[in-house]
């Protein structure tokens, strides 16, 4: 059976819609025939159940798409895996089943067993590994990186943190502290700053027997200052901030009021490589849990490159933790959880 190339569709007639769309889930109905995209057109030529598109075989067919669709050829190669792997899977374009009207998606795939126009498993965005993903714009879809030597990663992108905040402690008022180069101290700080609440770090270490001084980060001194919890003008706290990491300190204040407000403990994340590790819940520092995710933030309209999107997540899958990305400008914050994914 032979297609017809126009205006970028393949039209196949005669019993075409029968053949593969009721059977297979390729194309969408034109009269008794069928209209395919390009990559399902080419993956019937690769297949062998259709012969020919305007006289080209699966060779000449595919070049022609390459040079006639941008990323072609990676798209090419995840609709095939998806295939492969027992997925109906249909072109993200208008007039075809399952589209939603979303442009960056490439690909609609089904639900295992569900054909065309079904419960949607994937929305899936084609990219090459060296492609800028924007950061607002990923929640809801799964990444299919292609690399360079063609093998397909997933990854699965969520717009939520994860998070199931259950800290909760009465915290005290106007502690004495000192506002040093870059972090600050209380002195004298009552125990549920550290034991329950797990603020900061006592200057002797952990396990000192009294904490009669605790050492916090500038993020957590902003935070406290701003509660009236520490005796530092919040203003200043955060000018100290500024100049140690410039506009960067507010986009993680913001981030780290957001967790606490939420019932979060967030604490440094840079032996992670992060900005923070977090824990959902904390009732005591003697019986600290392991952290659940790592956090690192960014800007609403950051750019991620597969390469380092990717090392994010392996990192953080490595050590048993979700990687969540706080966009935020230093106001509103939105999450963004990524991680692996085999369909």
């Amino acid at each position: 059976m032979d297609g017809t190339l126009v205006d970028g569709r393949v039209t196949v007639g005669g019993d075409a819609r029968q053949r593969y769309f009721d059977a297979g889930s390729y194309g969408r109905p034109a009269g008794g025939g069928v209209e395919l995209a390009r990559v399902e057109a080419a993956h019937l030529l690769y297949r062998g159940d259709l012969d020919a598109v305007d006289g080209m075989r699966f060779r000449e067919f595919f070049l022609d798409s390459v040079q006639a669709e941008e990323r072609f050829a990676a798209r090419f190669l995840v609709y095939a895996d998806f295939r492969e792997r027992g997925f109906y899977c249909s072109p993200a374009r208008d007039g075809w089943p399952g589209y939603d009207g979303d442009p960056l998606p490439d690909l609609t795939v089904y639900e295992r067993g569900e054909q065309a126009g079904g419960d949607v498993a994937y929305r899936v965005l084609v990219a090459g590994e060296r492609r800028p993903l924007p950061a607002r714009d990923l929640a809801g879809l799964t990444l299919a990186v292609v690399d360079e030597e063609s093998d397909v990663g997933y990854l699965t992108c969520t717009g939520d943190g994860g998070f199931d905040g259950r800290t909760e402690a009465s915290l005290p008022t106007d502690v004495a502290a000192t506002l040093l180069d870059d972090r600050a101290v209380c002195w004298d700080p009552p125990a549920v700053l550290y034991e329950s609440a797990f603020y900061g770090r006592p200057v002797a270490g952990r396990d000192a027997a009294v904490v009669d001084a605790l050492q916090l980060s500038l993020v957590e001194a902003a935070a406290l200052a701003d509660r009236g919890v520490v005796a530092l003008d919040p203003a200043r706290v955060r000018e100290r901030g500024r100049a140690v990491e410039g506009e960067r300190f507010d986009r993680r204040l913001a981030a780290y009021r957001r967790l606490r407000d939420d019932g979060v403990v967030p604490k440094t994340g840079y032996k992670f490589g992060a900005d923070f590790r977090t824990y959902d819940e904390v009732t005591s520092v003697d019986e600290l849990s392991h952290s659940e995710a790592l956090v690192r933030v960014v800007e609403p309209d950051h750019e991620f490159h597969p390469r380092d999107l990717s090392l994010d997540v392996r990192l953080a899958g490595g050590v048993r933790k979700r990687m969540v990305f706080a966009l935020t400008d230093g106001e509103d914050v939105q999450w963004l959880t990524v991680g692996r994914l085999t369909p």
